[in-house]
């Protein structure tokens, strides 16, 4: 697998065009949990994930060079579509004073950083983009699907975007950071197809129906029982798809073993609406909040400073304007 310090001719050439589309949520939870609390503002406050999401925002440009960039942002971090689909999704994650299910267990000491890594990103003049209804997820692959001039990079811990790798219309990466940043690998459909054991000619989408086969406990989804990764992959490399698979069961005539038919047919209902479930929206009614070009001096350098200082931040925020002057 390649990190992000070896040379990859699939990524964008640095200094050309591309847009990054970053997993906000994920980067500052990630950002929350590997900097010690103990960092505080000086007031005692903690700003370990202000702290962190900056300096990886900062080293993100620094590599990279994007001319264009996305902070992708969960207004429904657990949309109604897909509980309706599948009840158990993201259900563990629901805070225990939720009663509608709507209210994400989120640690104490996180919450109220997010709006502070808001104001940040807002005053350094870095677009947020959100769709009412859907996740991150789905903003991501709007946004990567949808692109027509420049080669996107989406920055996520989360496996489940794999499925956005492309080649056409315009190349589509996933810089997967689940092991950090230091050791993110580069993700083209060529490596996911190699490491996943999916067809080449379609390695987005057969990641996910991949991932619908052997299920998600992270969130919450079961999977076909008695399948898991290795079976999942012999039978999309067999017969290329999940439908196929599915046409397969149904089929006596062909050389699908017997209790694999059983599987495939008992988790029927499941496979009927598991998909749109597990497949991220590339429809959804993105908003952003300026232009995503990424510029070069921070859109409201007093109210950037201002934060800095509030916050007991200036160095990280230092790094992110460095980085936006090609510093």
């Amino acid at each position: 697998m390649r990190s992000v310090t070896e040379p990859d001719t699939s990524a964008p050439p640095t200094g050309t065009p591309s847009l990054m589309l970053l997993d906000s949520a994920g980067l500052w939870f990630r950002a929350f949990y590997g900097v010690p609390d103990s960092l505080t503002g000086p007031d005692g406050t903690p700003v370990n994930a202000i702290r962190g999401f900056v300096d990886m925002v900062a080293t993100l440009v620094r590599r990279h060079r994007p001319t264009r960039m996305v902070a992708c942002l969960d207004l429904d971090w657990r949309p109604a579509f897909r509980v309706a689909a599948v009840p158990s999704y993201k259900a563990h994650r629901v805070a225990a004073d939720s009663l509608d299910g709507t209210v994400e267990d989120v640690p104490p000491a996180l919450s109220p950083q997010i709006p502070v890594i808001l104001d940040i990103l807002a005053a350094a003049g870095i677009a947020t983009g959100g769709a009412d209804g859907f996740e991150a997820d789905d903003v991501m692959g709007t946004l990567a699907a949808t692109e027509r001039t420049d080669p996107v990079v989406v920055v996520s811990g989360d496996r489940d975007l794999l499925q956005v790798v492309t080649d056409t219309p315009v190349p589509v990466r996933v810089l997967y950071v689940g092991r950090g940043l230091a050791k993110a690998e580069l993700y083209d459909p060529a490596l996911v197809a190699d490491k996943y054991g999916v067809p080449l000619d379609r390695a987005g989408a057969a990641y996910a129906e991949l991932a619908v086969l052997r299920g998600d406990p992270s969130d919450g989804l079961p999977g076909v029982k008695g399948i898991g990764d290795k079976t999942a992959s012999g039978l999309l490399m067999q017969y290329g798809s999940l439908a196929a698979v599915r046409a397969a069961a149904l089929d006596e005539s062909t050389s699908l073993a017997k209790g694999m038919r059983s599987k495939l047919v008992a988790a029927s209902d499941y496979l009927d609406v598991a998909m749109p479930v597990v497949r991220v929206a590339t429809d959804a009614p993105v908003q952003r909040s300026k232009s995503d070009e990424l510029p070069s001096a921070p859109a409201d350098p007093d109210a950037l400073t201002a934060l800095a200082q509030r916050w007991g931040v200036d160095r990280a925020v230092g790094s992110l304007t460095a980085a936006l002057a090609g510093q």
